[in-house]
Formats: C-alpha cells, sequence, structure tokens
C-alpha cells in the first residue's frame, strides 16, 4: 500500500507531502490544478523515462519519493533479498532527475536500476486511464494479466524455465550438427593447431625471460667490457683498487692505539673492501657464465619469433595460447566422438520436450478455465458499470509450436454494442472502457485510476462509485474524477489546487473533510455557481453514499 508520496521541483509543483489511507481515496480539482502532473510524477515510480523538462523552473533536480508499506508482500520481501536492497516491512522508492542528466533511482536508500524498479513496483502499484502504462492495449500483456488474476504465475514461471531448457539443448544441437557438416575439414584444421603449439614446448613466462636476455644480448660487448673489466679494476690487476684500499686499512687500524679515530676510520674501509670485493666476485662469475656463447643470440631471436606467430594465430601470451590449445583439444574430442555426442543431446532434448508439453497442457487446461471464469467476472462488472451491453470474451488461441509464454497465446474481445462483431479490445475500447474493465482485472496493492469516469454520467457514474468503493475494501484505490457521483464515494477526499505566490504558480494537495469536502462537491455539482441548493445536494450525496 502506497501510504506517502514525496514531490518536490516537479513541474508546478514546489513541495508536496501526502499521506494517503487504505480504502478509497478520491483526487478532485479544477482542469489545469495540477492533476495530471501528480499521475506523471507516480508514473515515474513505475520506471517512466525521467525528462530534463519535468524539473521546476528554476531549479536543477526534481524528486519523486513513494512510502509503501509492504508487511503483506512476501514476494516483495523475496525480491529485494534477491537483488541485495534492504528488507524490512517499508519500502521506500525515489527518482531524482538532473537537469545535467546525473539521474539515480534508489530503493531503500541503496542505488538501482530501473529494471530493478519496474520489477518491484510492478506488484505494488499500477495507473489506469489515459496514460502510457495501459497494459489492456497490448495484446502481448494480456495472457499475463490472465495469470495474474488466475494465481498461475507460478505455473507460468515454471513452464518459462523448462522453455529456457528446450532452447538451449535446441541451440546446443544445432550448433554440434553445424559442426557436422565440415567435420573433417575442421578437424584438421584443430589437429594442425594443435600440434603446432604442441611442438613449440611452451613455458609460461619463458618469452618475458628470452626479451630480457635478448636486451643483453644485443648489448654484449657492454657488458663484457664492463663485468670483465670491473673485475680487473677492482681486484685483478696489479694495484688493484682492493689491493691499495687493504694497504690503507692496515695502516689506520695500525695507528688506533695512538688515535681510535683513525682505528675506526680503518674499519670503514675494511668493510667497504669487503664489499668491493663481493663486487668483483659477482662480476667475475658474470662473465663466466657463458651467457654469450656463440649461437645463443640467433637462438634467442629464433624462439622469440616463434613465439610472436603464435601469438598473432593463438592469443596474446603464452597462456593464451595454452588456453586456446585446450580449447582446440576439447572440441577435437568432441568431433572425434560426435555421434556420442548427439544421442546424448537427441536423447536429452527429447525428455525435455515431453516435460515441457505435459506442463503446457496443465497450464493450458488452468487457463481455459480460467478465461470461463474472467469472462464471466468482467462480464458482471461491465454490467454493473453501466456496459451492461458490452460483451467480453478472454480468447486462447494455440500456437504451433510450444512458445515461451506457453502452447497459446490470447487476446481480449470486446464488443461494445449489440450486433457488433467481437473485436480485439486494444483496437476498439476507448481510455474509459480500459479502465473500467481493469476493476475485475488487477491483483497490485494500490490501483491508480486517472479518470475512469471518462463518458459516464448519470445513474452510470453512482454505478462506477459504487464499484470502485466495493474494489477499495480489497485494496488501495487512489481516483482521479470530475464526477460528484464518483467523488461521494470516497473514504478520503483530497482537493488539487494551483495557486499563486511570489509570482510564482505552484500547485497543492488539499485534504478535504466535513463542509470543505462538501464546498468541493457543490462546486462539481453546479461550477462557479455554488448555491444553499447545491451545497444540500452535495450533503445528501455524500450521505447517501455512506450510507449505502
Amino acid at each position: 500500500m502506497l501510504t506517502d508520496l514525496i514531490i518536490k521541483n516537479f513541474a508546478i509543483i514546489d513541495r508536496l507531502h501526502v499521506t494517503f489511507k487504505p480504502g478509497f481515496n478520491v483526487l478532485t480539482g479544477e482542469t489545469g490544478a495540477g492533476k495530471s502532473i501528480i499521475i506523471d510524477a507516480v508514473g515515474l515510480l513505475l520506471g517512466g523515462r525521467a525528462r530534463p523538462e519535468m524539473i521546476r523552473t528554476g531549479e536543477e533536480e526534481a524528486m519523486v519519493e513513494a512510502l509503501f508499506d509492504i508487511s503483506d508482500k512476501p514476494a516483495v520481501h523475496s525480491l529485494l533479498e534477491q537483488e541485495g536492497f534492504e528488507g524490512g516491512d517499508e519500502l521506500i522508492i525515489k527518482r531524482l532527475i538532473s537537469r545535467a542528466g546525473k539521474n539515480r533511482t534508489t530503493i531503500n536508500g541503496s542505488l538501482a536500476k530501473l529494471s530493478q524498479l519496474e520489477e518491484l513496483a510492478l506488484p505494488l502499484l499500477t495507473i489506469y486511464g489515459q496514460h502510457e502504462h495501459q497494459d489492456l492495449q497490448r495484446a502481448d500483456k494480456h495472457l499475463d494479466m490472465l495469470d495474474r488474476y488466475a494465481g498461475l504465475q507460478d505455473v507460468a514461471r515454471q513452464y518459462r524455465a523448462l522453455y529456457r531448457d528446450v532452447q538451449e539443448l535446441e541451440d546446443n544441437l544445432q550448433q554440434l550438427e553445424t559442426a557436422e557438416k565440415d567435420r573433417q575439414q575442421r578437424l584438421d584444421l584443430l589437429s594442425y593447431q594443435s600440434r603446432e603449439i604442441e611442438r613449440a614446448q611452451l613455458r609460461i613466462g619463458e618469452d618475458e625471460e628470452l626479451s630480457a636476455e635478448r636486451l643483453r644480448l644485443q648489448h654484449a660487448e657492454k657488458v663484457t667490457a664492463a663485468t670483465e673489466g670491473g673485475h680487473e679494476l677492482l681486484y685483478a690487476m696489479e694495484g688493484a683498487v682492493c689491493e691499495k684500499l687493504g694497504g690503507l686499512a692496515d695502516q689506520l687500524e695500525a695507528l688506533a692505539p695512538i688515535d681510535p679515530t683513525l682505528g675506526a676510520l680503518g674499519e670503514t674501509v675494511r668493510n667497504a673492501l669487503y664489499s668491493l670485493e663481493d663486487v668483483a666476485n659477482q662480476l667475475r662469475d658474470y662473465s663466466g657464465q657463458g651467457a654469450f656463447e656463440e649461437g645463443r643470440q640467433d637462438h634467442v631471436e629464433q624462439r622469440l619469433a616463434l613465439f610472436a606467430g603464435l601469438k598473432r594465430k593463438y592469443g596474446s601470451d603464452i597462456a593464451g595460447i595454452l588456453a586456446h590449445k585446450e580449447k582446440v583439444d576439447q572440441e577435437i574430442e568432441v568431433l572425434n566422438d560426435i555421434d556420442a555426442t548427439r544421442g546424448v543431446l537427441e536423447k536429452k532434448l527429447s525428455a525435455a520436450r515431453e516435460r515441457l508439453s505435459e506442463a503446457g497442457r496443465a497450464l493450458s487446461g488452468k487457463r481455459e478455465s480460467a478465461a470461463q471464469t474472467l469472462k464471466k467476472d468482467v462480464q458482471r462488472e461491465l454490467g454493473d458499470l453501466a456496459m451492461e451491453k458490452a460483451q467480453f470474451d478472454m480468447r486462447l488461441f494455440p500456437l504451433p509450436a510450444p512458445g515461451a509464454k506457453g502452447l497459446e497465446r490470447g487476446e481480449f474481445y470486446i464488443s461494445p454494442n449489440p450486433g457488433e462483431e467481437a473485436k480485439p479490445l486494444a483496437w476498439i475500447a476507448s481510455g474509459g472502457e480500459l479502465s473500467r474493465i481493469m476493476l475485475a482485472l488487477d491483483g497490485v496493492s494500490t490501483v491508480v485510476f486517472d479518470e475512469v469516469d471518462a463518458g459516464v454520467g448519470g445513474m452510470a457514474a453512482t454505478a462506477v462509485g459504487k464499484k470502485l468503493l466495493g474494489v477499495a475494501q480489497g485494496l488501495q484505490v487512489l481516483c482521479i474524477t470530475h464526477l460528484p457521483q464518483v467523488a461521494a464515494f470516497g473514504d478520503m477526499h483530497y482537493r488539487v489546487e494551483k495557486m499563486q505566490q511570489g509570482g510564482r504558480t505552484f500547485t497543492v494537495l488539499v485534504p478535504l473533510d466535513g463542509e470543505e469536502r462538501v464546498m468541493e462537491m457543490a462546486r462539481m455539482l453546479g461550477g462557479a455557481q455554488v448555491t444553499e441548493k447545491t451545497l444540500a445536494h452535495a450533503r445528501e450525496m455524500i450521505a447517501s453514499s455512506h450510507r449505502g
């Protein structure tokens, strides 16, 4: 149930916060007061498109926020948990529209995608009337509406899961059959690739090691001069650095009894000597490793060229090349045993198709029964809503093969007038007729009817009001109406007003009670001229509806 609606900087609404009650909530007001703006704002909660022109003039951001009581909606609790949102008995949805294009959607304080919003809002709120959220005008939605009416969502969901299994198996079999057409050619190609990679005797990291070695080989003369010359200079030649440092260290250490400072400096020199002797030994070892033996550079270049060729064909690095070989070897195995693989897939597919057909037949049987019940229920509702001469039907058409939603497609048909052939409802029904038909179909918590009484008057209008009040016993109804006969039945009555202040125009929503409600009803009855007669009529209309 929608408990609170907050709208800020939206069109001509500065700030609006309204608390809705369970039951029948009526919204009335002069034409142009902003009733459609409220509907547009609520539409954003259903995933409607957010446009910069919706933002109030002079503002940079608009906001629509709604608080829902979901204590009786376990399915919504499950969806929140599945999507990783914070749970509880309340759901807060917020849409922010920015002129800079940084629109945001949050669910219980966490950023959300529009697809997640639509999935969560679907079982909570819907809008009917002259509005973009009019599923009755989409024949592809009619079967879903029948399932929802009959409580067949779980059965339909199980069927769709089986259908996806069949589709996956059919795709796998098709890929196998396509591969078999060029089986031998494919085998030859794959076998060549596998052998080529195998002969290379690849080792992960070898290309990096050889690249580093090639760099050293390309500068071999400089490396040799530095290593051998360095060893000679530091240690091997006569008068080498280490030899001279050793003599200096001896002299300084011998003077320690005379001056301890000189002895300490001698120790420092000797420590430096040890470090340089270690460097000299490492230079000697490096130059003696034979890293620059004849032919080594050619071997490295050939090996790196081999790696480059394999990378161009099979992967960006050695790990990718080896992964490609593993994939190739697996495909070779499948192609070599394609008959056995096909047999296994065909057996699985046959069993999956049988399960799908069985589930489809069971679903179809339930739908056929539900379609008859729906036809009677809607027909009865239409009689109560001054459409007693209209004929409604839910027709099911068998498909040549199982489809994503079942073994049939469904569509609503209607004949508004006697003697006329029934035609698809989406072709010929008016907005008012569509809204009234929805009274027998919906199962959400909150239904918003946008001018459900369009084209209705007199006794028919009273019938619509009674029906909406009856519907509101099981769910929350928000109804925008111009008819006092409908407004009289409201449990809560709000007036939408357009006001001016400080040179700006803004819309407010005023809860009405007592004489304020009587005045609004009188305005609806008599227009601008409110008389004692229209006031008395308004009081009597409210009293009669409540007694009824």
